[in-house]
């Protein structure tokens, strides 16, 4: 929950004349639970208060926005994107492989997969004397689906 300044509003009611807001604090009532508007947004105008709980309820916890940012941003260098997309392609494959199909080194190849299991993005697995790597996030999968 968020912190609470001044006057609030929930949801069925009226504020100022628009439907749907009630003087009553800047509260507002979903399903799921009440969404608070923190202090310093008390004063914003609101238009239309019960998208603005769905709003509030889709960011949810800022940990989790965080947790989120950090993995989108797995994406974000073409190093590992690169790598990310051709693991998607082959499946499990080598550092060698993927040095080969990139035409990056097998240094940057092994450095880049230490951070992608980091992330627990990829994973890996021992065939005899070979380490495969495949990808283990499958919300980083779908995002690569997309071209």
């Amino acid at each position: 929950m968020l912190p609470v300044a001044g006057v609030a509003w929930e949801l069925p009611g009226l504020r100022a004349g628009l439907p749907g807001l009630r003087e009553a604090g800047r509260e507002c009532a979903t399903l799921s639970g009440v969404h608070l508007l923190p202090a310093d947004r008390a004063d914003q105008r609101i238009i239309d208060g019960e998208r603005v709980c769905e709003a509030i309820a889709a960011i949810g916890d800022p940990a989790g926005i965080q947790a989120r940012a950090q993995r989108f941003a797995v994406l974000a260098d073409p190093t590992r994107l690169t790598i990310l997309t051709c693991i998607q392609a082959a499946g499990p494959i080598s550092v060698s492989d993927l040095a080969a199909a990139t035409g990056i080194n097998d240094a940057t190849v092994s450095q880049t997969l230490r951070y992608l299991r980091a992330a627990q993005t990829v994973s890996s697995e021992r065939d005899g004397r070979v380490i495969r790597y495949q990808l283990t996030d499958a919300s980083v999968a779908e995002l690569l689906a997309y071209r």
